[in-house]
């Protein structure tokens, strides 16, 4: 008899290449119609795709678990953050800034998700959960006095994308508890359908652009709805009940250096030589900060006080 395994194997190894591609694309995507949409409206119309398709995942796995009150007010934040402020934040960041150095600066959440996961969640904290936060927010602040194509970096675009990571740190910490009971499929949703809530006071600015936008742009803003927002996360999930989340969530690192070299393919972008040591000081410091403490011996442990 032939042995599964393998063939499994090969399905999650695809599964993770599929997330780690489509994030990293994400960011150009959102760069290339950023002309085209404003933050609000470019976040509804994403949102709006991403929820008829997760709908449909739903339906199709026929798992669903009624949240409890604590359960929904997580929910409210996780959607309100991660999936709504994140939108409307990046979107605005990549008004200004190309999409490998937002995605740089975005990827300090990580670092803020351990130290939250410690001061939060009662994790241990440890030298090299400071010592990590700290260098990758020394990375963040040389990345906004950097250059890009030659031209300043804008404040507001680098402080945008500060607060995406911040709130995209807060969104994982309010989704981590939910996890344990609900299933991935209907917390994505949920979360999604909450984000989309948020940004429905930008529903006339998305009509009008919209009426006006080239197919092109449409066209862009269906597939950050229908690939990063509602496939990838499915093949997260997919991913995710099958390996560690730290295990996967290492590979998240290989987000920003893809969408560096796919915005210089496909828009001509690459961050100024300064912009990049920040960067690679934003992901030192994600790795310190997720650096494992030394075992106690156990002979240290049993010794009497």
């Amino acid at each position: 008899m032939t042995d599964p395994r393998p063939a499994r194997r090969g399905v999650l190894l695809a599964a993770i290449a599929f997330v780690v591609l489509a994030w990293a694309s994400a960011f150009i995507v959102i760069r290339g119609v950023a002309p085209v949409f404003g933050p609000g409206a470019l976040a509804l119309g994403r949102l709006a795709v991403g929820v008829v398709v997760l709908a449909v995942i739903v339906g199709l796995s026929r798992s669903w678990v009624r949240p409890t009150g604590r359960e929904w007010a997580l929910l409210v934040l996780y959607g309100a953050g991660w999936f709504g402020a994140y939108n409307l934040l990046l979107n605005l960041a990549e008004h200004t800034l190309d999409a490998g150095t937002a995605a740089m600066v975005v990827n300090v959440g990580p670092a803020l998700i351990t130290l939250g996961g410690a001061l939060l969640l009662g994790e241990r904290i440890t030298g090299w959960i400071v010592a990590g936060v700290l260098v990758a927010l020394a990375g963040a602040a040389i990345i906004g006095i950097a250059t890009s194509s030659g031209q300043p970096l804008d404040v507001v675009g680098v402080l945008a994308a500060l607060g995406a990571a911040v709130v995209y740190a807060a969104g994982v910490l309010a989704q981590k508890p939910v996890l344990r009971r609900l299933p991935a499929a209907q917390t994505t949703f949920l979360g999604a359908a909450i984000g989309f809530v948020v940004c429905l006071p930008f529903a006339p600015e998305l009509v009008a652009e919209l009426a006006v936008a080239p197919p092109a742009a449409t066209v862009g803003m269906v597939y950050l709805g229908v690939v990063p927002t509602a496939l990838a996360f499915a093949a997260w999930s997919y991913a995710l009940a099958r390996m560690s989340a730290g295990r996967l969530g290492v590979t998240t690192y290989l987000v920003p250096p893809l969408a560096i070299v796919i915005g210089a393919l496909a828009l001509g972008e690459t961050p100024g030589w300064l912009a990049l040591l920040g960067g690679v000081l934003c992901l030192a410091g994600v790795a310190l900060a997720r650096r494992a403490p030394r075992p106690v011996p156990a002979s240290v442990e049993n010794l009497p006080e």
